[in-house]
């Protein structure tokens, strides 16, 4: 079994950039995280270091982590650590042209990352980064595109009721498939161009209970 990282392996690995993956380190704990396959030297100058798919994994474990579906469902981002909106949230982070600047930085290193880590380097189809985040990376095209997600459930008077129109990426039965749901099916048409723009297949489905219309999402393979 390979040894966990050192501790300070891990300060390095936990500050790396969350979308990118680059890395910030000593030329010593670089080549390390290097030699055990956490993190690759990038061909190109200035040669920056960036996590592996593995090393993304290890960032992302938790001791005590919430179970997938509570995190899904109410996510909540790390103070100064980006997250994608899912819709729904009942703490969105505030709008307006920072949020704006945000997005499309957070786009635009995700595809300079499918540049780097895709075997071909196509950057028209989702990275192994992205395969193991399936509701953050199809929220993130869906929002960097400029869909409105949906707001939280209304508690006001009267209640039951829920913020106007958006879109919600949930986690679905299928491993490898999200769910994208929307109020109308002009929404879901325009979500779904979305998502096959950005390298996934998206298919109309229906649920057989409810009888409400939603998209079924996977990134697409070569």
């Amino acid at each position: 079994m390979t040894r966990p990282p050192t501790a300070a392996q891990r300060r390095v690995i936990d500050a790396a950039d969350p979308v990118t993956g680059r890395l910030r380190g000593t030329e010593a704990q670089l080549a390390a995280l290097v030699g055990r396959g956490l993190a690759f030297r990038h061909p190109r100058p200035p040669h920056d270091h960036f996590l592996t798919p593995a090393g993304h994994r290890i960032r992302e474990a938790e001791p005590e982590a919430e179970p997938a579906a509570v995190v899904v469902d109410a996510p909540r981002a790390e103070t100064g650590v980006f997250t994608a909106r899912v819709g729904g949230e009942e703490d969105p982070p505030d709008g307006g042209p920072s949020r704006v600047r945000e997005v499309h930085s957070a786009w635009q290193g995700l595809l300079e990352l499918r540049r780097m880590t895709n075997p071909d380097g196509a950057v028209d189809r989702p990275c192994g980064w992205e395969r193991t985040r399936l509701v953050q990376a199809a929220a993130l095209a869906l929002e960097a595109a400029g869909h409105p997600p949906a707001g939280a459930v209304a508690d006001g008077p009267g209640g039951g009721g829920t913020d106007a129109g958006g879109y919600r990426v949930r986690a679905s039965p299928q491993p490898d498939a999200i769910a994208v749901q929307g109020p109308d099916e002009e929404t879901l048409r325009a979500c779904a161009a979305t998502l096959e723009k950005a390298g996934w297949h998206a298919s109309e489905h229906t649920d057989p209970r409810s009888r409400t219309r939603y998209l079924l999402a996977s990134p697409r393979r070569v």
